[in-house]
Order: structure tokens, then C-alpha cells, then sequence
């Protein structure tokens, strides 16, 4: 099979790649000369831009369109990574995203990248804000329907 980089891919793609079990959101990359460090091995900051970029594109193309026109802002509240193994130049790697469970204006979001074994892992607790970003927005039901559906969510207590 050919890896399709960049484009978000199909559970049976993401079983080819190693991942123990399809999830929402997953894409394929290779890694650049640019995310290396003096040690030859992947920037801790690369990974972090991986995990912002499929997170941005999820957010794209499965929740905005819950919002309508008012769109609220999307911030990350905080966010733990586990660096779990190096990676190194030309390393074809496939980031996920899944959201963990959720609360009135706030979600759990899992990423992991995976390059035939699991790489690194992040949990963030991103939330929605107002257009001033003074109150929190509430998740729409369609929105909160979908992470369970979609990603097998639960909502938090």
C-alpha cells in the first residue's frame, strides 16, 4: 500500500501503519530535514507542530461547521506530551486525534504519533471561548452527539 501523506486516512490505512485500532483523524508524514536538532534526532518542537496541525485540520473539517456562523475561539488550556521514543530524518510517521471525553465548554483531545510503534503521546484539554474570549462557549449538542458517536467520547462529571 502507498502511504497518502498529508491527507486525513482511511481506518484500514491506519491499520497498515501500525496503529493497534482506527480512530477520527489520522495523516501520514514523512520527517524533514528542518524538524532535526544538533543530536540528529527529531525537535521536541516538531512534534509539537504535528500534534497542532492534524488538531487544527480535525477541528477544520469535523467540528467547525457545528458552530454556524458564530464561531467561538478554540484554545488549548493545557496539554501534556510524553516523548516516548526519537525519531529520526526520512521517518514516515501517522498523527491521530481523538477526543477523550467532554464537559459543557471543554473537551479531552488524545494525539499520538505512531511510526510503526507509538513515538509520542499528548492530552489536551482544549476549550471554547467567546469572540472576547472572557466567558466560555458552550459545545453544541450536535457537536457533543458527535464525539460520542464519532469518537466513542464520554461526558466528564
Amino acid at each position: 500500500m502507498d502511504t497518502r501523506f498529508l491527507t486525513p486516512l482511511e481506518p484500514d490505512e491506519q491499520l497498515a501503519h501500525g496503529l493497534p485500532k482506527a480512530v477520527p483523524m489520522a495523516m501520514a508524514d514523512r520527517v524533514r530535514f528542518s524538524e532535526i536538532d544538533i543530536l540528529q534526532h527529531v525537535n521536541n518542537k516538531a512534534y509539537l507542530d504535528w500534534f497542532e496541525a492534524l488538531r487544527v485540520h480535525y477541528y477544520n473539517t469535523h467540528f467547525r461547521h457545528h458552530f454556524g456562523a458564530a464561531q467561538p475561539r478554540h484554545v488549548v488550556r493545557n496539554a501534556n506530551i510524553h516523548y516516548v521514543k526519537e525519531m529520526v530524518l526520512g521517518e514516515t510517521y501517522v498523527t491521530t486525534a481523538r477526543v477523550l471525553s467532554f464537559r459543557r465548554t471543554s473537551y479531552i483531545i488524545e494525539q499520538q504519533i505512531w511510526c510503526g510503534d507509538l513515538r509520542a503521546t499528548m492530552e489536551g484539554v482544549m476549550v471554547f471561548r467567546s469572540q472576547d474570549g472572557k466567558t466560555g462557549y458552550p459545545i453544541p449538542d450536535s457537536l457533543r452527539q458527535q464525539f460520542i458517536d464519532l469518537d466513542g467520547a464520554v461526558e466528564a462529571e
